[in-house]
């Protein structure tokens, strides 16, 4: 081991002088970046979105739940960089990858993100550097996605050059939880980037844990992200029993609450979205296919979820055939566009997924979503790009044969929005008990 390479790092990282490089810029890198900032370090954050890079070097947000006060105050501080330009990856000590790791449309790991990535950093590499996956994935992703072309450029894992893998944590929109008060799982293929890695978040984060190894670390995230996604569909099939025998689902789970102990409350939904619930349990199906092992219980619950909107568009059909009307030509307006309430973020949301099936039936759907003005360009559903909320609930429910709550946004009025709609589809409990409410 290059003894000096590892101490020089060390020694920067303590002293807060090491340049920290963010790739990514988006609801995991950005967060990542002030809370690095906040403790002092230099920051350059990469973004191959150029839209992006303005907006923070203009000092503006285009994330809801971060004000631009706070953008403003980051390129205030004369310690952040936002740039397109790659090659400035050289100025960076260590280098922390936050792109996006989807699903192809065959439901298996697109690790495209994370491969374009890699080509663009590694002329710019340089021995004495710390390069750490925080993308959710596979275990083997850091081996084989990092530790294999860093060593075809030359350089030495746990030598002259320190590889890790950390997962993150974000948690979009929760006002309790930040990158800077959530303890951080790292694992490393060898000592001495373990080290250099523990160190590095240990500046940022109340708590650093320690694994064994990138697998380790990478397996970590994905039971985490799995446990949920088990627990949401359990909750989501006994929406559909409990519905069946008249019994309402969330006042069932806001009594079981009240207990202490051995109880951890989920709710249903209209199906799961977000950067990771929706995809980890596939990427861990998949890989479990290369040693032969079957994971009924995870594919199970996947298949769960994944039919959550299509239970909703039957429910809005029986709704609306109790009403004498058909779902083809039906007016539908879709209230909430982002996966989860109060937050900006529609990537994988099952709300999108709805507007297909609706529209596939027949139905003319509008969307309101106070956070989500436009719908941007999305890979998956390329045909909703540019539609725009419709400006205000107030005066327009009544045009709408059904209105769907598919996202519980706190500052919408569910009470007057029961009273003016003639026929509510509640897929959150939002709504109360009436005649027009319907529990999807």
């Amino acid at each position: 081991m290059t003894t000096g390479t590892k101490d020089a790092l060390l020694a920067r990282i303590r002293e807060k002088k090491a340049t920290i490089g963010i790739v990514g810029m988006g609801y995991v890198g950005l967060p990542l970046a002030m809370a690095f900032n906040d403790k002092g370090f230099p920051i350059i954050g990469f973004d191959i979105d150029a839209r992006k890079v303005r907006q923070l070097q203009g000092g503006s947000s285009y994330i809801k739940h971060i004000p631009s006060g706070k953008i403003a105050a980051l390129t205030e501080s004369g310690k952040f960089e936002a740039t397109t330009d790659f090659s400035r990856a050289a100025a960076a000590d260590a280098l922390l990858l936050c792109v996006p790791t989807p699903l192809t449309h065959q439901r298996e790991p697109d690790l495209t993100y994370i491969a374009r990535t890699m080509d663009a950093l590694l002329p710019h590499l340089r021995p004495g550097q710390l390069l750490v996956l925080e993308s959710t994935t596979y275990p083997g992703t850091t081996r084989e996605y990092l530790n294999g072309p860093v060593a075809k450029r030359g350089l030495r894992a746990g030598e002259d050059f320190f590889i890790a893998f950390s997962p993150e944590r974000e948690d979009p929109g929760n006002p309790k939880y930040s990158a800077a008060n959530i303890p951080k799982v790292v694992g490393a293929d060898d000592p001495a980037s373990r080290e250099a890695a523990c160190l590095l978040y240990a500046q940022m984060a109340p708590d650093v844990v320690a694994v064994s190894s990138s697998d380790t670390a990478e397996a970590v995230k994905l039971l985490e992200n799995i446990f949920r996604s088990i627990n949401i569909a359990l909750v989501n099939e006994l929406k559909i029993i409990f519905n069946e025998m008249g019994i309402d689902v969330w006042e069932v789970i806001r009594a079981a609450s009240t207990k202490p102990f051995g109880y951890m409350p989920f709710y249903p939904g209209p199906g799961l979205g977000g950067h990771c619930i929706p995809i980890d349990p596939f990427y861990l199906t998949w890989k479990a296919r290369e040693f032969g092992v079957s994971t009924r219980f995870i594919e199970l619950a996947g298949e769960v979820n994944t039919s959550m909107p299509h239970y909703v568009v039957e429910k809005t059909q029986e709704a609306l055939n109790g009403r004498r009307r058909c779902l083809k030509g039906a007016r539908l307006l879709i209230v909430g566009l982002a996966y989860k309430k109060d937050v900006d973020d529609i990537r994988e949301s099952p709300s999108l997924e709805l507007m297909h099936l609706y529209a596939r039936r027949g139905a003319v759907v509008d969307y309101y979503d106070p956070y989500v003005p436009q719908i941007p360009h999305l890979r998956r559903f390329p045909q909703f790009e540019g539609i725009r909320s419709i400006p205000a609930l107030a005066g327009a429910l009544g045009a709408y044969d059904a209105v769907v709550v598919a996202t519980d946004h706190a500052e919408i009025d569910y009470a007057a929005l029961a009273r003016e709609a003639p026929l509510v589809v509640d897929c959150r409990g939002a709504c109360g008990v009436g005649p027009n409410v319907v529990r999807a």
